[in-house]
């Protein structure tokens, strides 16, 4: 059995709520905490030429980078967005090798870019766990047009025993996907196999809505955690997700 130890943050670009503060140096602390040894990330800020002009505090290097340093070793992001002033997309970082990564297009429609980060990591004990990080559109057509998307490329590229962790902001408050993913692909939500009900993760102030999620395959949960607490509510809107698995 191996133990791994995950998250999942829907960063908001650095940014706290309504854009009024730089947080990634203190969201950076607080994921540290967490001690995780992979962790999602949504919203991740690859570049842009403004903020560090407009703001003395930016950081200087990509915040996957940034946030990762000297903790976990290992990264890969995907280039979602893209806009004159830079990009964003979502991140994987891990303290375990990742051996191979690849960004996926699973855009519904041309008003949003939408990606799917899958990096395969290699545990210690030689096992091998395939991540996806993801971040769905707004509206349920696109949702489903993704969720589909995402299906047909874990049964193209993903061995259909290995180990699997899909993980991000699904923007899925009436849980179409879990339903379809567990016929689809035998996968599982954590904090379902764990406590019995999907974690409640937005707004950060007052979880109420199930838009964050962890889905897993291959693993026993032994714990699951939201983290909403008066550190985490400052610097993003959403909630962050943990979760303790053991490969089985």
């Amino acid at each position: 059995m191996s133990d791994l130890h995950i998250a999942t943050y829907n960063i908001h670009k650095g940014f706290s709520q309504f854009n009024r503060r730089v947080v990634v140096h203190e969201l950076r602390e607080r994921l540290r905490e967490l001690d995780a040894d992979i962790v999602f990330l949504q919203e991740v800020q690859g570049e842009h030429k403004v903020h560090g002009l407009r703001h003395h505090n930016y950081p200087d290097m990509p915040q996957h980078e940034f946030i990762a340093e000297e903790i976990w070793p290992h990264s890969a992001y995907g280039k979602n967005a893209i806009y004159e002033a830079g990009h964003h997309g979502n991140a994987i970082l891990s303290r375990h090798p990742i051996v191979r990564s690849s960004n996926n297009d699973i855009s519904a429609h041309k008003y949003e870019s939408r990606g799917l980060l899958h990096s395969e990591i290699a545990l210690a004990n030689g096992t091998s766990v395939h991540c996806l990080c993801a971040h769905f559109g707004l509206f349920a057509k696109g949702r489903r047009t993704q969720t589909q998307a995402l299906i047909d490329y874990v049964v193209e590229h993903i061995p259909r025993n290995a180990p699997l962790i899909i993980a991000g902001d699904f923007n899925d408050w009436r849980d179409f996907m879990g339903h379809t993913l567990g016929s689809e692909l035998g996968m599982y939500d954590a904090f379902q196999l764990h406590g019995g009900k999907l974690a409640r993760s937005f707004p950060a102030a007052w979880p109420m809505l199930r838009l964050d999620r962890i889905y897993v395959r291959g693993f026993s949960v032994q714990q699951s955690h939201v983290h909403s607490g008066a550190h985490w509510r400052r610097i993003s809107d959403h909630a962050a997700l943990s979760a303790r698995l053991i490969v089985i």
